[in-house]
């Protein structure tokens, strides 16, 4: 990081600290509900040994901060997930060691994963950390609880500039930035075993390959995660509008319709083959072939299939309606928060830190550590991130997807339940088109329900 842009940087953030980080609201009500990260996505296998840190990211060049700005002293508590918890320390050595201006500060980071931390510092802000890595689809209840302080002026455009779209508007509630993006990686896409799928464009196809080699394709259809992928897929809408405070004001549906009737029924017809399984969870999975998940899987989904190990975008199926369909679903995205400060030389580090702990050459290092995928747009072309075939699918995929915004905790329960229906047989192939659109009427109007 150049010394004028850090040093544009730190301005910046002491202009804006009064205004844009002020407490909560006390008469805002934080009606969000709880959808922790794990509900959707598993988390990160943290048992795994991370490849030696990389040596290359270089750190920020002293600021050259106004003199007129004290930067002060104290603590600064970091939250992120166990796996990454000793890459972070070092970091932050590391800018602190090129930024002795704000070298006054230590720093603690602590082993809280994403899936945890929203909670956490809902239930009580001002004891939780001063930074802290949190899943997208947290951010409106983050936002409605006061714990997320905004991102705005030049650091606003280090987020929009720096980082793919999806990522830079994951950060968002409304058009207001919260957060740094840390990732573009949390999504879903096809593993598969290369000596037994022939074609994994073709969902009819890879379904064949697994009966014919006795293989089990693993999907997990009763997931609020998975599921949509198949209505998502004909066109369907799932997602809930929020106020400027993360209160869900509409729920904007259209599963009842020609196109919900058409996914509904692929998903009963995958059901039906002798090779589907309902799982996602590599580790758990066996004598599969194919297998839908993420880049947490991809050692477990190596060690099972060697040389023959393969990954690809979700395929495509053909509807029941004569029309072929590309499998889509949700993305997801890593962010880096900031809470509330009212000090206004330790806002101006936390924000520096974050942008440092979320540029170019700290992402790189991150994904040689612990193979997290960048959300920024340089990283993302490094050769050996285009070389991952993982990512690689994911990216594809990506393409396919929508951000998944935030849902109500009672949606994840639903999505599970309509799932069971069709794993148990109450709706199956042999159902009536009125039977099944009854099915998908019951749900959408439970799903609008959510935010009246």
């Amino acid at each position: 990081m150049k010394k004028k842009v850090l040093s544009t940087l730190l301005a910046a953030a002491m202009v804006f600290s009064l205004t844009a980080c002020g407490g909560k609201d006390e008469g805002t009500a934080d009606n969000t509900n709880n959808t922790p990260a794990s509900q959707e996505a598993p988390a990160e296998n943290n048992d795994a040994e991370a490849p030696a840190e990389s040596n290359d990211a270089e750190a920020p060049a002293d600021a050259e901060a106004p003199a007129d700005i004290d930067y002060g002293s104290g603590t600064i508590t970091i939250w992120v997930a166990e796996n990454v918890v000793d890459f972070t320390q070092t970091k932050c050595t590391e800018f602190f060691e090129a930024n002795p201006a704000m070298a006054g500060y230590t720093v603690t980071v602590e082993p809280v994963g994403e899936g945890d931390a929203a909670g956490n510092m809902i239930t009580d802000v001002e004891g939780g950390a001063d930074i802290f890595g949190f899943a997208q689809d947290q951010i409106t209840r983050l936002v409605s609880s006061g714990a997320l302080c905004p991102v705005v002026g030049d650091n606003a455009s280090f987020v929009d500039t720096q980082n793919d779209a999806g990522a830079a508007s994951a950060a968002k509630v409304g058009d207001m930035t919260y957060a740094y993006p840390m990732t573009s990686d949390n999504g879903y896409f096809l593993y598969y075993d290369k000596s037994v799928v022939t074609d994994p464009t073709s969902l009819e196809k890879i379904v064949a390959d697994c009966e014919a080699a006795g293989k089990s394709f693993y999907f997990e259809i009763n997931s609020g995660w998975y599921q949509p992928a198949f209505f998502f897929a004909t066109g369907c809408t799932l997602t809930y509008d929020t106020d400027d405070n993360g209160n869900f004001t509409a729920c904007n549906i259209d599963y009842a319709s020609d196109k919900g009737l058409v996914a509904l029924k692929e998903i009963t017809e995958f059901q039906s083959s002798s090779a589907f399984q309902n799982g996602s969870n590599a580790s758990n999975a066996t004598n599969f072939a194919a297998i839908v998940s993420g880049t947490w899987d991809a050692d477990v989904i190596k060690g099972v299939f060697g040389d023959n190990y393969a990954c690809a975008k979700l395929p495509s199926f053909e509807g029941s309606d004569g029309n072929t369909y590309q499998l889509s679903g949700f993305g997801g995205f890593k962010l880096l928060g900031i809470k509330p400060q009212t000090d206004e030389g330790k806002l101006a580090v936390c924000h520096a830190l974050a942008q440092f702990l979320t540029n170019t050459d700290t992402q790189l290092a991150r994904y040689q550590a612990v193979a997290w995928g960048p959300s920024n747009l340089t990283a993302q072309q490094d050769a050996a991130v285009q070389a991952d075939e993982a990512l690689s699918a994911l990216a594809e995929q990506l393409a396919n997807t929508i951000p998944q915004g935030n849902y109500p905790g009672d949606y994840w329960t639903l999505a599970t339940a309509l799932g069971d229906d069709v794993i148990a047989g109450t709706l199956s192939t042999s159902s009536s088109d009125e039977d099944l659109m009854t099915a998908l009427e019951n749900f959408q109007q439970t799903c609008i329900s959510y935010a009246q």
